[in-house]
Parts: structure tokens; C-alpha cells; sequence
């Protein structure tokens, strides 16, 4: 299948869950195209971005470490994003990272995330928490920025002073997560 043919194919992408694991399904079957993929995620201003983005975290989420071949491009390009739609799965797919790197449990992500893809993760996520986005890319930004500070000590200041400052604008999902987040902090 071409870029073409897999932009075509990701028309029928809705949000069901069906639909978004059927293609996410065909990723991890056929991984020769997800480099397709990526290129149109990265196509920021196309509407069908979005959608490439929803099959791309679904894929991640069965499986974090699909995303190994492909972790150079991601985090190269996830700056680029700026739809809503297509910004949140990228947050997510930034806090699946962040979980299996400080997971307990040994894995691939452990080895294979870099100080480049750290530091590329945490500035996109510091770019969603300073931005005008939505709550669901900061609630896992926040969560990334947590677990990704215990490897760098002036994380947690920063995330806490913009969770402290945004606390009182912003909606009740985001003070919820942030009580959470800054006890966290507070209790290292």
C-alpha cells in the first residue's frame, strides 16, 4: 500500500474504537507502513492527520515498543502538530513513553529512549502545559513532565510553578490532576 492508498484508507478512521483498532491492527501487521503514516501525521494542516494520529496511538498503546524504528521521526516532528484533534493522541503517545521508561518492569524503552527524545518529549510537553490547548493533552503532559523529572531535577520546579500559576483559569479536570501532580512533587 502507498502513502496514497493508506491516506485514502484513513477516510474511513472515525473515533470508534473499532474502527481505530482495525487500522492500528494493520500497522503492527504490515510495519512497512508506518513510515506512511508518520508522513501523514506530520502533514499538520491536513484534516486527515488527526486520524493518522488516532491509529498511531492505538497502535502504540497495544504495543510501546512499535514505536522503537520510528522514535527519531516521532520525536523529531511531534512539535509540528498543532490540530487539537491530532495533539492529544501525540500527548499520549509521549506519556505511554514516559510510563514504560520509568516502569519497574524491564522493556525495550528503557534502552532504547534517548537524552534527545527526553528532552524533545519534555519540551513538547512543556509546550502543551504553556499553550492553549485542551485539558487532555496537559493532563498527560503533566503526567509525562512527573515521571520524566525524576531524571532531571529542574522539571519539577518548573512543571509545579505553571501548575500552580494556571490552577485557578483552568477547568476542574485540570485543578483535579494538578492536586495530584503537585502532592507528587511536594511528597519526593
Amino acid at each position: 500500500m502507498t502513502t496514497a492508498q493508506l491516506y485514502k484508507e484513513l477516510n474511513y478512521v472515525n473515533h470508534s474504537r473499532e474502527k481505530r483498532l482495525y487500522y492500528a491492527n494493520l500497522m503492527h501487521d504490515n510495519p512497512d507502513l508506518v513510515p506512511s503514516l508518520l508522513d501523514i501525521l506530520f502533514m499538520v494542516d491536513d484534516e486527515i492527520s488527526p486520524r493518522a494520529a488516532w491509529v498511531f496511538e492505538f497502535m502504540c498503546n497495544a504495543d510501546i515498543e512499535t514505536i522503537i524504528p520510528y522514535l527519531d521521526m516521532f520525536t523529531e516532528n511531534m512539535h509540528k502538530v498543532h490540530l487539537d484533534s491530532a495533539v492529544r493522541p501525540v500527548a499520549k503517545i509521549c506519556e505511554f513513553l514516559a510510563k514504560a521508561y520509568t516502569s519497574k518492569a524491564n522493556n525495550k524503552i528503557k534502552n532504547t529512549l534517548t537524552e534527545t527524545h527526553k528532552e524533545c518529549i519534555i519540551e513538547v510537553c512543556f509546550d502543551y502545559m504553556i499553550n492553549d490547548e485542551k485539558i487532555a493533552p496537559k493532563a498527560y503532559s503533566m503526567n509525562t513532565l512527573f515521571l520524566l523529572g525524576k531524571d532531571y531535577d529542574w522539571v519539577h520546579p518548573e512543571l509545579a510553578l505553571i501548575l500552580e500559576r494556571d490552577f485557578q483559569i483552568q477547568s476542574s479536570g485540570f485543578k483535579a490532576r494538578a492536586r495530584h501532580i503537585l502532592k507528587k512533587i511536594k511528597s519526593k
